[in-house]
Protein backbone atom coordinates (compact mmCIF):
# COMPACT_ATOMS: atom_id res chain seq x y z
CA UNK A 1 0.00 0.00 0.00
CA UNK A 2 1.16 3.50 -1.00
CA UNK A 3 0.00 6.42 0.95
CA UNK A 4 1.11 10.21 0.46
CA UNK A 5 0.61 12.82 3.52
CA UNK A 6 1.00 16.39 3.46
CA UNK A 7 4.73 18.09 4.64
CA UNK A 8 4.27 20.00 7.73
CA UNK A 9 6.48 23.08 9.21
CA UNK A 10 9.95 22.29 10.40
CA UNK A 11 8.93 18.09 9.49
CA UNK A 12 12.61 17.56 8.70
CA UNK A 13 14.16 17.89 11.94
CA UNK A 14 11.79 14.27 12.14
CA UNK A 15 14.22 12.82 9.97
CA UNK A 16 17.24 13.64 12.25
CA UNK A 17 21.10 13.74 11.53
CA UNK A 18 21.49 12.01 8.22
CA UNK A 19 18.12 10.47 7.92
CA UNK A 20 18.92 8.44 11.02
CA UNK A 21 15.54 8.90 12.62
CA UNK A 22 13.76 7.85 9.59
CA UNK A 23 15.94 4.67 9.01
CA UNK A 24 14.59 3.70 12.55
CA UNK A 25 11.11 3.88 11.61
CA UNK A 26 11.91 2.41 8.18
CA UNK A 27 13.99 -0.98 9.70
CA UNK A 28 11.48 -1.37 13.00
CA UNK A 29 8.24 -0.39 10.71
CA UNK A 30 9.07 -2.24 7.60
CA UNK A 31 8.28 1.08 5.42
CA UNK A 32 9.76 2.79 2.82
CA UNK A 33 9.13 6.75 3.41
CA UNK A 34 10.32 9.06 0.40
CA UNK A 35 10.22 12.57 1.11
CA UNK A 36 9.38 14.42 -1.79
CA UNK A 37 9.10 18.05 -2.74
CA UNK A 38 5.15 18.10 -1.78
CA UNK A 39 4.35 15.55 0.48
CA UNK A 40 6.32 12.18 1.94
CA UNK A 41 5.55 9.10 0.12
CA UNK A 42 5.22 5.95 2.44
CA UNK A 43 4.85 2.53 1.52
CA UNK A 44 4.36 -0.92 3.13
CA UNK A 45 1.79 -2.75 4.32
CA UNK A 46 -1.37 -0.95 5.74
CA UNK A 47 -0.50 -1.65 9.33
CA UNK A 48 2.74 -0.54 9.07
CA UNK A 49 1.79 2.50 6.81
CA UNK A 50 -0.65 3.66 9.85
CA UNK A 51 1.43 3.44 12.38
CA UNK A 52 4.40 5.21 10.02
CA UNK A 53 1.34 7.80 9.35
CA UNK A 54 0.66 8.18 13.36
CA UNK A 55 4.20 9.11 13.79
CA UNK A 56 4.18 11.85 11.19
CA UNK A 57 0.67 13.37 12.82
CA UNK A 58 1.79 12.87 16.40
CA UNK A 59 5.16 14.91 15.70
CA UNK A 60 3.10 17.38 14.50
CA UNK A 61 1.55 17.92 17.03
CA UNK A 62 3.96 17.61 19.41
CA UNK A 63 5.95 20.65 17.63
CA UNK A 64 2.51 22.79 17.87
CA UNK A 65 2.51 22.61 21.08
CA UNK A 66 5.49 23.22 21.69
CA UNK A 67 7.61 20.35 23.01
CA UNK A 68 11.10 19.86 22.42
CA UNK A 69 13.00 16.79 22.08
CA UNK A 70 16.94 16.96 23.39
CA UNK A 71 19.82 15.06 23.93
CA UNK A 72 18.67 12.29 21.46
CA UNK A 73 15.07 11.40 23.25
CA UNK A 74 13.34 11.40 19.83
CA UNK A 75 15.70 8.41 18.37
CA UNK A 76 15.05 6.46 21.70
CA UNK A 77 11.81 7.19 21.60
CA UNK A 78 11.15 5.83 17.69
CA UNK A 79 13.39 2.96 18.89
CA UNK A 80 10.87 1.89 21.90
CA UNK A 81 7.90 2.63 19.50
CA UNK A 82 9.03 0.40 16.75
CA UNK A 83 9.93 -2.15 19.28
CA UNK A 84 6.28 -2.08 21.22
CA UNK A 85 3.45 -2.64 19.20
CA UNK A 86 1.71 -0.43 21.64
CA UNK A 87 3.71 2.52 22.37
CA UNK A 88 2.87 5.83 20.44
CA UNK A 89 5.27 9.40 19.68
CA UNK A 90 2.59 11.04 21.77
CA UNK A 91 1.86 8.66 24.47
CA UNK A 92 6.51 8.45 24.72
CA UNK A 93 6.44 12.12 25.08
CA UNK A 94 3.72 12.75 27.54
CA UNK A 95 4.90 10.13 29.21
CA UNK A 96 8.54 11.67 29.74
CA UNK A 97 6.58 14.89 30.88
CA UNK A 98 4.71 13.72 33.39
CA UNK A 99 8.21 12.10 34.94
CA UNK A 100 10.30 15.76 34.33
CA UNK A 101 12.55 16.93 36.79
CA UNK A 102 12.89 20.33 35.98
CA UNK A 103 16.62 20.59 34.39
CA UNK A 104 15.88 16.68 33.15
CA UNK A 105 13.22 14.31 31.98
CA UNK A 106 13.11 10.36 32.55
CA UNK A 107 12.98 9.27 29.07
CA UNK A 108 13.24 5.35 28.78
CA UNK A 109 15.83 4.55 25.46
CA UNK A 110 14.54 0.75 25.25
CA UNK A 111 11.35 -1.43 25.98
CA UNK A 112 12.84 -2.94 28.85
CA UNK A 113 13.97 0.40 30.58
CA UNK A 114 9.97 1.98 29.30
CA UNK A 115 9.09 -1.32 31.40
CA UNK A 116 11.03 -1.11 33.97
CA UNK A 117 9.71 2.83 34.80
CA UNK A 118 6.18 1.51 34.38
CA UNK A 119 7.13 -1.20 37.17
CA UNK A 120 8.46 1.36 39.40
CA UNK A 121 5.40 3.68 39.35
CA UNK A 122 2.44 0.89 39.60
CA UNK A 123 4.41 -1.37 42.28
CA UNK A 124 5.99 -0.66 45.95
CA UNK A 125 9.04 -2.77 45.10
CA UNK A 126 10.92 -3.80 41.97
CA UNK A 127 14.01 -5.64 41.33
CA UNK A 128 16.24 -4.30 38.34
CA UNK A 129 18.58 -7.09 37.01
CA UNK A 130 21.05 -6.73 34.43
CA UNK A 131 24.42 -5.90 33.25
CA UNK A 132 26.19 -2.38 33.48
CA UNK A 133 24.86 0.91 31.45
CA UNK A 134 21.70 -0.70 31.55
CA UNK A 135 20.29 2.01 33.31
CA UNK A 136 19.08 0.41 36.32
CA UNK A 137 20.39 2.93 38.84
CA UNK A 138 20.05 6.17 37.27
CA UNK A 139 16.37 5.44 35.89
CA UNK A 140 15.77 4.55 39.71
CA UNK A 141 17.23 7.55 40.72
CA UNK A 142 15.55 9.72 38.51
CA UNK A 143 12.21 8.31 39.76
CA UNK A 144 12.91 8.58 43.07
CA UNK A 145 13.78 12.57 42.44
CA UNK A 146 10.67 12.75 40.76
CA UNK A 147 8.35 11.14 43.71
CA UNK A 148 10.50 13.63 46.22
CA UNK A 149 9.46 17.22 43.68
CA UNK A 150 5.78 15.72 43.43
CA UNK A 151 5.56 15.20 47.36
CA UNK A 152 4.55 11.58 47.24
CA UNK A 153 7.61 10.76 49.09
CA UNK A 154 8.91 12.80 51.95
CA UNK A 155 12.79 11.43 51.95
CA UNK A 156 15.14 9.44 49.58
CA UNK A 157 17.41 6.43 51.14
CA UNK A 158 20.17 5.24 48.49
CA UNK A 159 21.70 2.32 50.19
CA UNK A 160 24.69 0.37 48.69
CA UNK A 161 27.04 -2.43 50.00
CA UNK A 162 30.71 -1.75 51.06
CA UNK A 163 31.84 -5.20 50.34
CA UNK A 164 35.52 -4.11 51.75
CA UNK A 165 33.80 -2.51 54.27
CA UNK A 166 36.70 -4.94 57.07
CA UNK A 167 39.61 -3.71 57.80
CA UNK A 168 40.29 -2.02 54.62
CA UNK A 169 37.93 0.07 55.47
CA UNK A 170 39.46 1.29 58.54
CA UNK A 171 42.70 2.18 56.40
CA UNK A 172 41.37 4.80 54.37
CA UNK A 173 41.55 8.02 56.29
CA UNK A 174 38.80 10.52 57.43
CA UNK A 175 35.69 10.06 59.17
CA UNK A 176 33.14 7.19 58.62
CA UNK A 177 31.50 9.75 55.97
CA UNK A 178 34.69 9.52 53.96
CA UNK A 179 35.47 6.04 54.28
CA UNK A 180 32.13 5.06 52.81
CA UNK A 181 32.04 7.81 50.43
CA UNK A 182 33.57 6.01 47.74
CA UNK A 183 31.75 2.92 47.57
CA UNK A 184 28.59 5.07 47.30
CA UNK A 185 30.13 7.86 44.63
CA UNK A 186 27.97 6.64 41.65
CA UNK A 187 25.10 7.26 44.00
CA UNK A 188 26.43 10.98 44.37
CA UNK A 189 26.95 10.99 40.61
CA UNK A 190 23.44 10.84 39.33
CA UNK A 191 21.95 12.87 41.59
CA UNK A 192 24.06 15.74 41.06
CA UNK A 193 23.63 14.82 37.21
CA UNK A 194 19.88 15.26 37.62
CA UNK A 195 19.61 18.30 40.58
CA UNK A 196 21.26 21.34 41.11
CA UNK A 197 24.31 20.79 43.11
CA UNK A 198 22.91 23.80 45.74
CA UNK A 199 19.83 21.65 45.90
CA UNK A 200 21.43 18.42 46.21
CA UNK A 201 23.71 19.41 48.68
CA UNK A 202 20.74 21.39 51.01
CA UNK A 203 18.83 18.20 50.85
CA UNK A 204 21.76 16.01 51.85
CA UNK A 205 22.11 18.17 54.82
CA UNK A 206 18.74 18.30 56.59
CA UNK A 207 18.71 14.36 55.60
CA UNK A 208 15.82 14.69 52.65
CA UNK A 209 18.10 12.31 50.73
CA UNK A 210 20.20 10.03 52.67
CA UNK A 211 23.14 8.02 51.05
CA UNK A 212 25.08 5.06 53.65
CA UNK A 213 26.28 1.55 53.40
CA UNK A 214 23.59 -1.25 53.79
CA UNK A 215 24.52 -2.06 57.04
CA UNK A 216 23.03 1.11 58.21
CA UNK A 217 19.00 0.04 57.66
CA UNK A 218 19.15 -2.53 59.98
CA UNK A 219 16.56 -1.85 62.81
CA UNK A 220 15.02 0.97 60.69
CA UNK A 221 11.45 1.38 59.45
CA UNK A 222 11.04 3.13 56.42
CA UNK A 223 7.64 5.37 55.63
CA UNK A 224 7.39 8.00 53.11
CA UNK A 225 10.52 6.82 51.69
CA UNK A 226 11.53 5.99 47.75
CA UNK A 227 14.20 3.64 48.78
CA UNK A 228 17.14 2.21 46.65
CA UNK A 229 19.40 -0.45 46.93
CA UNK A 230 22.26 -0.06 44.27
CA UNK A 231 24.90 -2.86 43.68
CA UNK A 232 22.89 -5.72 45.08
CA UNK A 233 24.15 -8.56 43.76
CA UNK A 234 27.14 -7.83 46.69
CA UNK A 235 24.75 -8.18 49.87
CA UNK A 236 24.61 -11.57 51.39
CA UNK A 237 21.59 -13.17 52.03
CA UNK A 238 20.98 -11.70 55.95
CA UNK A 239 21.27 -8.20 54.27
CA UNK A 240 19.17 -8.98 51.54
CA UNK A 241 16.06 -10.22 53.90
CA UNK A 242 17.09 -7.50 56.32
CA UNK A 243 16.54 -4.60 53.33
CA UNK A 244 13.60 -6.06 52.08
CA UNK A 245 11.93 -6.13 55.21
CA UNK A 246 12.63 -2.09 55.90
CA UNK A 247 9.84 -1.04 53.75
CA UNK A 248 6.82 0.86 55.58
CA UNK A 249 4.07 2.63 54.58
CA UNK A 250 3.82 4.79 51.95
CA UNK A 251 6.93 3.47 50.45
CA UNK A 252 8.40 1.97 47.40
CA UNK A 253 11.55 0.38 46.70
CA UNK A 254 14.17 -0.67 43.82
CA UNK A 255 16.78 -3.08 44.06
CA UNK A 256 19.53 -3.24 41.04
CA UNK A 257 22.32 -5.60 40.42
CA UNK A 258 24.05 -7.27 38.10
CA UNK A 259 24.32 -11.22 38.65
CA UNK A 260 27.47 -11.29 36.57
CA UNK A 261 29.65 -9.19 38.27
CA UNK A 262 29.80 -10.57 42.11
CA UNK A 263 32.45 -9.72 44.14
CA UNK A 264 31.84 -11.65 47.34
CA UNK A 265 33.91 -14.36 48.85
CA UNK A 266 32.77 -17.64 47.10
CA UNK A 267 31.62 -19.20 49.97
CA UNK A 268 28.68 -16.46 50.23
CA UNK A 269 25.33 -16.63 48.01
CA UNK A 270 24.65 -14.01 46.54
CA UNK A 271 21.37 -12.65 48.42
CA UNK A 272 20.17 -11.31 44.85
CA UNK A 273 20.36 -14.80 43.90
CA UNK A 274 18.42 -16.09 46.43
CA UNK A 275 15.94 -13.22 46.12
CA UNK A 276 14.98 -14.33 42.82
CA UNK A 277 14.82 -17.53 43.67
CA UNK A 278 12.42 -16.97 46.47
CA UNK A 279 10.12 -13.51 46.07
CA UNK A 280 9.32 -14.37 42.49
CA UNK A 281 5.99 -15.28 43.03
CA UNK A 282 5.23 -12.60 45.93
CA UNK A 283 2.15 -10.88 44.64
CA UNK A 284 3.04 -7.04 44.61
CA UNK A 285 6.53 -6.93 43.49
CA UNK A 286 8.13 -7.47 40.32
CA UNK A 287 11.60 -8.10 38.18
CA UNK A 288 12.31 -6.81 35.24
CA UNK A 289 15.83 -7.70 33.47
CA UNK A 290 17.75 -5.88 30.82
CA UNK A 291 20.06 -7.25 28.14
CA UNK A 292 22.74 -6.10 26.38
CA UNK A 293 20.18 -4.69 23.63
CA UNK A 294 19.37 -2.23 26.97
CA UNK A 295 22.99 -0.14 27.38
CA UNK A 296 23.14 3.39 27.10
CA UNK A 297 26.43 4.09 27.35
CA UNK A 298 29.32 4.04 24.57
CA UNK A 299 28.52 1.79 21.61
CA UNK A 300 31.29 -0.54 22.89
CA UNK A 301 29.75 -1.48 25.92
CA UNK A 302 27.21 -3.62 24.36
CA UNK A 303 29.56 -5.40 22.36
CA UNK A 304 31.73 -6.08 25.48
CA UNK A 305 28.99 -7.61 27.43
CA UNK A 306 28.28 -9.91 24.12
CA UNK A 307 31.31 -10.96 24.01
CA UNK A 308 31.82 -11.62 27.55
CA UNK A 309 28.50 -13.85 27.13
CA UNK A 310 29.75 -15.50 24.07
CA UNK A 311 33.00 -16.47 25.99
CA UNK A 312 31.27 -18.11 29.02
CA UNK A 313 28.51 -20.01 27.02
CA UNK A 314 32.12 -21.21 24.94
CA UNK A 315 33.63 -21.85 28.04
CA UNK A 316 30.58 -24.36 29.75
CA UNK A 317 30.41 -25.82 26.01
CA UNK A 318 33.61 -27.35 26.89
CA UNK A 319 33.23 -28.11 30.40
CA UNK A 320 30.32 -29.88 29.04
CA UNK A 321 32.19 -31.54 26.92
CA UNK A 322 34.90 -32.56 28.53
CA UNK A 323 32.83 -33.93 31.30
CA UNK A 324 31.16 -36.01 28.79
CA UNK A 325 34.77 -37.15 27.51
CA UNK A 326 35.34 -38.34 30.44
CA UNK A 327 31.75 -40.35 31.36
CA UNK A 328 32.79 -42.10 28.10
CA UNK A 329 36.12 -43.24 28.69
CA UNK A 330 35.02 -44.36 32.26
CA UNK A 331 31.73 -46.48 30.02
CA UNK A 332 34.35 -48.02 28.14
CA UNK A 333 36.83 -49.49 30.77
CA UNK A 334 39.63 -47.40 29.55
CA UNK A 335 42.24 -47.38 32.52
CA UNK A 336 45.33 -45.64 32.63
CA UNK A 337 48.47 -47.61 31.72
CA UNK A 338 50.02 -47.83 35.40
CA UNK A 339 50.88 -51.54 35.52
CA UNK A 340 48.33 -53.55 38.37
CA UNK A 341 51.08 -54.73 40.66
CA UNK A 342 54.14 -51.84 40.94
CA UNK A 343 55.78 -54.18 43.23
CA UNK A 344 55.95 -56.84 40.30
CA UNK A 345 57.08 -54.50 37.85
CA UNK A 346 59.65 -53.40 39.75
CA UNK A 347 61.13 -56.87 40.40
CA UNK A 348 61.27 -57.27 36.27
CA UNK A 349 63.47 -54.04 35.86
CA UNK A 350 65.83 -55.07 38.67
CA UNK A 351 66.02 -58.62 37.14
CA UNK A 352 66.50 -57.11 33.68
CA UNK A 353 69.27 -54.89 34.88
CA UNK A 354 70.99 -57.66 36.66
Amino acid sequence: MKKSIGISPNIETLFGTRDENVRVLEDGLNVTIDLRSNAIELEGAARDVARAEQVFADYESLQRSGYSFNNGDLNSMLRVLTADSTATLRGLADAGRQRSLGRRMVQPKSVNQRRYVEAIESHDMVFGVGPAGTGKTYLAVAMAISALLAKRVNRIILARPAVEAGERLGFLPGTLQDKIDPYLRPLYDALYDMLDPEKVDRYLEKNVIEIAPIAFMRGRTLNDSFVILDEAQNTTSEQMKMFVTRLGFNSKAVITGDITQIDLPNARRSGLLEAIDILKRVEGLTFVHFDEADVVRHHLVQRIIRAYDEHKTLVAEQQMLLLAGGRSAEGLGVKSAEPKNPSSAGDRSTASGE
